[in-house]
Protein backbone atom coordinates (compact mmCIF):
# COMPACT_ATOMS: atom_id res chain seq x y z
CA UNK A 1 0.00 0.00 0.00
CA UNK A 2 0.79 3.66 -1.23
CA UNK A 3 0.40 4.55 3.09
CA UNK A 4 3.32 1.78 4.03
CA UNK A 5 6.11 3.28 1.73
CA UNK A 6 4.88 6.47 2.96
CA UNK A 7 4.70 5.60 6.75
CA UNK A 8 8.52 3.62 6.32
CA UNK A 9 10.05 6.32 4.99
CA UNK A 10 9.02 8.77 7.63
CA UNK A 11 9.60 6.32 10.38
CA UNK A 12 13.34 5.73 8.97
CA UNK A 13 13.70 9.77 8.26
CA UNK A 14 12.96 10.08 12.31
CA UNK A 15 14.46 6.66 13.60
CA UNK A 16 17.95 6.68 11.87
CA UNK A 17 19.95 4.16 13.39
CA UNK A 18 17.81 4.08 16.35
CA UNK A 19 16.48 6.09 19.18
CA UNK A 20 19.78 7.26 21.54
CA UNK A 21 17.72 8.28 24.27
CA UNK A 22 15.10 5.96 24.78
CA UNK A 23 17.43 2.83 24.15
CA UNK A 24 19.71 3.89 27.00
CA UNK A 25 16.72 4.89 29.47
CA UNK A 26 14.46 1.57 28.87
CA UNK A 27 14.34 -1.83 28.76
CA UNK A 28 12.48 -3.84 26.38
CA UNK A 29 10.18 -5.22 30.05
CA UNK A 30 9.38 -1.56 30.33
CA UNK A 31 5.95 -0.92 30.00
CA UNK A 32 3.74 2.58 29.64
CA UNK A 33 0.56 3.47 28.80
CA UNK A 34 0.30 7.12 26.74
CA UNK A 35 -2.93 9.15 25.90
CA UNK A 36 -2.83 11.45 22.53
CA UNK A 37 -4.78 14.84 23.27
CA UNK A 38 -5.73 18.28 21.50
CA UNK A 39 -3.90 21.00 22.54
CA UNK A 40 -6.78 23.33 20.22
CA UNK A 41 -9.70 22.66 18.66
CA UNK A 42 -9.71 20.56 15.40
CA UNK A 43 -11.34 18.37 13.19
CA UNK A 44 -9.31 15.31 13.91
CA UNK A 45 -8.00 13.18 10.91
CA UNK A 46 -4.70 10.52 10.46
CA UNK A 47 -5.94 7.98 13.14
CA UNK A 48 -5.52 4.85 10.59
CA UNK A 49 -2.38 6.15 9.43
CA UNK A 50 -0.93 6.36 13.20
CA UNK A 51 -2.49 3.10 13.91
CA UNK A 52 -0.36 1.57 11.13
CA UNK A 53 3.19 3.50 12.43
CA UNK A 54 2.72 1.61 15.60
CA UNK A 55 2.29 -0.92 14.08
CA UNK A 56 5.22 -1.26 12.08
CA UNK A 57 7.09 0.15 14.75
CA UNK A 58 5.55 -2.70 17.26
CA UNK A 59 2.56 -4.24 16.67
CA UNK A 60 2.22 -5.43 20.55
CA UNK A 61 1.46 -1.70 20.96
CA UNK A 62 -1.98 -1.53 21.56
CA UNK A 63 -3.72 1.23 19.92
CA UNK A 64 -7.31 2.38 21.30
CA UNK A 65 -9.36 5.23 19.03
CA UNK A 66 -10.86 7.27 21.88
CA UNK A 67 -12.25 9.67 18.63
CA UNK A 68 -12.68 8.54 14.96
CA UNK A 69 -12.03 10.77 11.79
CA UNK A 70 -13.99 13.88 11.30
CA UNK A 71 -15.01 14.73 14.93
CA UNK A 72 -14.99 17.61 15.93
CA UNK A 73 -12.32 18.12 18.75
CA UNK A 74 -12.25 20.61 21.71
CA UNK A 75 -8.93 21.33 23.37
CA UNK A 76 -7.77 18.75 25.82
CA UNK A 77 -9.66 16.53 24.59
CA UNK A 78 -8.41 12.73 24.44
CA UNK A 79 -8.46 11.38 21.07
CA UNK A 80 -6.11 8.05 21.72
CA UNK A 81 -4.48 5.85 23.81
CA UNK A 82 -1.94 3.65 23.24
CA UNK A 83 -0.48 0.92 25.48
CA UNK A 84 2.60 -0.95 25.39
CA UNK A 85 6.46 -1.33 25.61
CA UNK A 86 7.32 2.60 26.51
CA UNK A 87 10.21 2.41 23.47
CA UNK A 88 7.48 1.29 20.61
CA UNK A 89 5.42 4.23 21.91
CA UNK A 90 8.49 6.49 22.27
CA UNK A 91 9.81 5.88 18.44
CA UNK A 92 6.61 5.80 17.18
CA UNK A 93 5.27 9.05 18.86
CA UNK A 94 6.57 11.89 16.33
CA UNK A 95 5.35 10.08 13.29
CA UNK A 96 2.48 9.88 13.86
CA UNK A 97 1.69 12.57 15.35
CA UNK A 98 3.58 14.30 12.11
CA UNK A 99 0.83 12.90 10.57
CA UNK A 100 -2.61 13.42 12.63
CA UNK A 101 -1.38 16.84 12.78
CA UNK A 102 -0.95 17.96 9.46
CA UNK A 103 -4.07 15.53 7.77
CA UNK A 104 -5.94 17.37 11.46
CA UNK A 105 -5.12 20.93 9.95
CA UNK A 106 -6.34 19.64 6.10
CA UNK A 107 -9.96 18.35 7.74
CA UNK A 108 -10.05 21.47 9.83
CA UNK A 109 -9.71 23.64 7.56
CA UNK A 110 -11.72 21.88 4.60
CA UNK A 111 -14.51 21.65 7.42
CA UNK A 112 -14.60 25.46 7.73
CA UNK A 113 -15.02 25.93 3.54
CA UNK A 114 -17.21 23.66 3.03
CA UNK A 115 -19.81 25.06 5.72
CA UNK A 116 -19.19 28.27 3.77
CA UNK A 117 -20.10 26.66 0.33
CA UNK A 118 -22.49 24.85 2.12
CA UNK A 119 -24.77 28.65 2.53
CA UNK A 120 -24.83 28.95 -1.46
CA UNK A 121 -24.76 25.83 -2.29
CA UNK A 122 -21.18 25.89 -3.99
CA UNK A 123 -18.89 22.72 -4.45
CA UNK A 124 -15.75 23.00 -2.49
CA UNK A 125 -12.79 21.24 -3.98
CA UNK A 126 -8.76 20.80 -3.44
CA UNK A 127 -6.15 21.06 -5.93
CA UNK A 128 -2.98 19.31 -7.08
CA UNK A 129 -1.09 21.77 -4.99
CA UNK A 130 -0.52 18.88 -1.87
CA UNK A 131 2.60 17.68 -0.09
CA UNK A 132 4.94 15.61 -2.45
CA UNK A 133 4.06 12.00 -2.00
CA UNK A 134 1.09 13.08 0.45
CA UNK A 135 -1.52 13.74 -2.10
CA UNK A 136 -3.68 10.53 -1.37
CA UNK A 137 -3.80 11.14 2.37
CA UNK A 138 -3.65 14.84 2.01
CA UNK A 139 -6.77 14.44 -0.39
CA UNK A 140 -8.42 11.93 2.52
CA UNK A 141 -8.28 14.76 4.83
CA UNK A 142 -9.92 16.80 2.50
CA UNK A 143 -13.11 14.48 2.39
CA UNK A 144 -12.84 13.51 5.84
CA UNK A 145 -13.33 17.93 6.48
CA UNK A 146 -16.41 17.52 4.05
CA UNK A 147 -15.11 19.51 0.88
CA UNK A 148 -14.24 17.24 -1.96
CA UNK A 149 -11.63 16.10 -4.37
CA UNK A 150 -10.29 17.90 -7.77
CA UNK A 151 -8.20 15.84 -9.80
CA UNK A 152 -6.31 13.24 -8.61
CA UNK A 153 -3.98 12.73 -11.05
CA UNK A 154 -3.19 14.38 -14.29
CA UNK A 155 -4.82 11.17 -15.95
CA UNK A 156 -7.94 11.85 -14.48
CA UNK A 157 -9.74 14.58 -16.40
CA UNK A 158 -8.91 17.21 -19.35
CA UNK A 159 -8.03 20.89 -18.11
CA UNK A 160 -6.61 23.41 -20.55
CA UNK A 161 -4.15 25.95 -18.84
CA UNK A 162 -2.65 28.88 -19.89
CA UNK A 163 0.70 27.02 -20.98
CA UNK A 164 -1.37 24.50 -23.15
CA UNK A 165 -2.96 27.68 -24.69
CA UNK A 166 0.09 29.11 -25.40
CA UNK A 167 1.59 26.19 -26.88
CA UNK A 168 -1.75 25.46 -29.02
CA UNK A 169 -1.82 28.91 -30.39
CA UNK A 170 -4.95 29.49 -28.67
CA UNK A 171 -8.11 28.29 -26.55
CA UNK A 172 -10.01 26.78 -29.74
CA UNK A 173 -6.92 25.19 -31.25
CA UNK A 174 -5.81 23.42 -27.43
CA UNK A 175 -9.86 22.41 -27.36
CA UNK A 176 -9.54 21.22 -30.80
CA UNK A 177 -6.68 18.89 -30.55
CA UNK A 178 -7.98 17.71 -27.37
CA UNK A 179 -11.34 16.64 -28.91
CA UNK A 180 -9.55 15.33 -32.01
CA UNK A 181 -7.57 12.71 -29.79
CA UNK A 182 -9.82 11.73 -27.41
CA UNK A 183 -13.34 11.92 -28.15
CA UNK A 184 -16.46 13.16 -27.57
CA UNK A 185 -16.74 11.33 -23.83
CA UNK A 186 -14.69 13.16 -21.65
CA UNK A 187 -15.57 16.68 -20.55
CA UNK A 188 -13.20 19.61 -20.84
CA UNK A 189 -12.53 21.87 -18.78
CA UNK A 190 -10.51 24.88 -19.89
CA UNK A 191 -8.44 27.60 -17.64
CA UNK A 192 -9.23 31.72 -18.27
CA UNK A 193 -8.34 34.87 -17.33
CA UNK A 194 -10.49 37.30 -19.09
CA UNK A 195 -14.32 37.67 -20.56
CA UNK A 196 -12.75 37.25 -23.71
CA UNK A 197 -11.36 33.86 -23.25
CA UNK A 198 -14.61 33.03 -21.51
CA UNK A 199 -16.63 33.68 -24.88
CA UNK A 200 -13.55 31.92 -26.56
CA UNK A 201 -13.73 28.78 -24.36
CA UNK A 202 -17.75 28.63 -24.76
CA UNK A 203 -17.70 28.99 -28.65
CA UNK A 204 -15.24 25.97 -28.41
CA UNK A 205 -17.42 24.04 -26.90
CA UNK A 206 -15.87 23.74 -23.06
CA UNK A 207 -17.91 22.10 -20.52
CA UNK A 208 -16.50 23.51 -17.11
CA UNK A 209 -14.53 27.07 -17.54
CA UNK A 210 -12.53 28.00 -14.92
CA UNK A 211 -12.03 31.49 -13.52
CA UNK A 212 -8.60 32.23 -12.91
CA UNK A 213 -7.47 34.57 -10.01
CA UNK A 214 -10.17 36.95 -11.26
CA UNK A 215 -12.01 39.26 -8.50
CA UNK A 216 -15.74 38.01 -7.20
CA UNK A 217 -17.16 41.19 -9.52
CA UNK A 218 -15.26 39.70 -12.57
CA UNK A 219 -16.53 36.29 -11.71
CA UNK A 220 -19.89 37.76 -11.66
CA UNK A 221 -19.25 39.26 -14.92
CA UNK A 222 -18.64 35.99 -16.51
CA UNK A 223 -21.02 34.31 -15.01
CA UNK A 224 -23.00 36.23 -16.63
CA UNK A 225 -21.59 35.48 -20.07
CA UNK A 226 -21.63 31.71 -19.54
CA UNK A 227 -25.44 31.60 -18.50
CA UNK A 228 -25.54 28.01 -17.77
CA UNK A 229 -23.99 26.70 -21.37
CA UNK A 230 -21.23 25.27 -19.22
CA UNK A 231 -20.10 25.01 -15.41
CA UNK A 232 -18.20 27.70 -13.64
CA UNK A 233 -15.46 26.96 -11.08
CA UNK A 234 -13.46 29.87 -10.02
CA UNK A 235 -10.01 29.61 -8.49
CA UNK A 236 -6.65 31.03 -7.64
CA UNK A 237 -6.23 33.54 -4.44
CA UNK A 238 -9.67 32.11 -3.02
CA UNK A 239 -9.06 31.93 1.05
CA UNK A 240 -11.49 31.38 3.72
CA UNK A 241 -11.38 35.53 4.18
CA UNK A 242 -12.37 36.03 1.10
CA UNK A 243 -14.62 32.96 0.18
CA UNK A 244 -18.45 34.28 0.86
CA UNK A 245 -17.80 36.88 -1.41
CA UNK A 246 -16.38 34.64 -4.38
CA UNK A 247 -19.67 32.24 -3.40
CA UNK A 248 -21.99 34.98 -4.05
CA UNK A 249 -20.63 35.61 -7.29
CA UNK A 250 -22.40 32.09 -8.24
CA UNK A 251 -19.97 29.55 -8.92
CA UNK A 252 -20.92 25.73 -9.36
CA UNK A 253 -17.33 25.02 -8.35
CA UNK A 254 -14.35 26.79 -6.05
CA UNK A 255 -11.29 25.14 -5.93
CA UNK A 256 -8.51 25.84 -3.47
CA UNK A 257 -5.03 25.27 -2.98
CA UNK A 258 -4.69 26.73 0.61
CA UNK A 259 -6.79 23.80 1.68
CA UNK A 260 -3.60 21.69 1.74
CA UNK A 261 -0.45 23.84 0.67
CA UNK A 262 0.10 26.10 3.57
CA UNK A 263 -2.62 25.16 5.69
CA UNK A 264 -1.04 25.20 9.59
CA UNK A 265 -1.16 22.06 11.57
CA UNK A 266 -2.90 21.88 14.69
CA UNK A 267 -1.38 20.85 17.86
CA UNK A 268 -1.64 17.07 19.22
CA UNK A 269 0.81 15.90 21.80
CA UNK A 270 1.31 12.42 23.37
CA UNK A 271 1.66 12.19 27.34
CA UNK A 272 2.81 8.74 29.01
CA UNK A 273 0.69 9.04 32.23
CA UNK A 274 2.09 5.26 33.72
CA UNK A 275 4.65 3.01 33.68
CA UNK A 276 4.59 -0.28 34.76
CA UNK A 277 6.79 -3.42 34.03
CA UNK A 278 5.40 -5.73 30.81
Amino acid sequence: MITDKIILLALEEDLGLGDITSDNIFTPADGARAVVRAKEDLVLCGMEVARQVFEIVDPSVRFTPLKKDGDEIKKGEEVLELSGPALSILKGERTALNFMQRLSGIASASRAYARVGEKYGVMIVDTRKTQPGMRRLDKYAVRVGGARNHRMTLADSVMIKDNHIAAAGSITKAVEKIKAAIGHTPKIEVETETPAQVREALAAGADIIMLDNMTPDQAKECKQIVNGKALIEISGGVTLENLEAYCQAGPDVISSGALTHSVPSKDLSLKIVEYNKI
